[in-house]
């Protein structure tokens, strides 16, 4: 998603997740919001951050501040730098799993009450996503960003599969035309990554996963919003059955 010159894909980025930050804890904030870029798959794997300028600019914090977060984020493995003529900052080809400990925030075996308050927001922000994202008139551009999400994910790797599952509801959310609505639901998607970190992969849930994505993404470019609500509340009700079974 990012060349080498540090350019990344628009689409769902832009002025939605690089966004500035309006907190007092710059430091934790921005390092969060780099977090965000990496582990929901809007920087892929190998690919390259956009500059220490580019980023501070984007983000309304120092440069000293962003490279703080770089050097932490390299510290931890999730950044690698390389020097030369296509050098910069890049996405580490493999990401580290479990908790980061460089904000000093330490996450807790989740409740069945914790569990139930991100799936209850999930389930409310993606709900009113796709019926958006239905009614709109979305152009070429948007149809074929679409359906190849679709086809990303499907064709994904086990290791990749969560990255691009991801990607591929950001960019549901970001067919609304709502840059606020994507940055919501990126970190609520945040909370429900790590809960699914906690359970294995399974192939046929997969495979499910899969077949209820098509049917959205059927249902959003066909007009049919009931029927693009419904898939999609299916779709999260198999997530939840999930996370409840193997966490709760």
């Amino acid at each position: 998603m990012a060349d080498q010159e540090g350019t990344t894909d628009p689409s769902v980025v832009g002025g939605a997740l690089f966004r500035p930050v309006r907190s007092g804890n710059t430091f934790e904030d921005t390092v969060a919001r780099l977090l965000q870029t990496i582990r929901l798959g809007i920087v892929a794997p190998g690919s390259a951050l956009p500059s220490e300028r580019d980023l501070a600019l984007r983000f309304s914090v120092s440069r000293d501040t962003v490279r703080e977060a770089i050097r932490s984020l390299a510290d931890a493995g999730f950044l690698v730098s390389r020097r030369g003529r296509y050098g910069g900052t890049f996405v580490s080809d493999t990401l580290p799993l479990g908790t980061l400990g460089i904000t000093g925030i330490v996450q807790s075996t989740p409740t069945a009450a914790d569990i139930d308050d991100v799936l209850g927001l999930r389930e409310i922000l993606e709900l009113g996503a796709v019926g958006t994202a239905t009614i709109r008139s979305l152009s070429a551009a948007d149809r074929e960003l679409l359906w190849s999400r679709l086809q990303e994910t499907k064709e994904a790797s086990i290791d990749d599969y969560r990255r691009l599952d991801s990607r591929f509801h950001l960019t549901i959310a970001e067919l609304t035309g709502l840059p606020s609505l994507v940055s919501l639901i990126a970190d609520n998607r945040m909370r429900v990554n790590e809960l699914l970190n906690n359970i294995p992969l399974l192939a046929p849930n997969i495979d499910h996963s899969n077949e209820q994505h098509e049917a959205i993404v059927v249902a959003i470019l066909t007009g049919d919003r009931e029927r693009a609500v419904e898939a999609m509340r299916e779709h999260l009700e198999g997530s939840a059955a999930l996370l409840h079974g193997f966490l709760s």
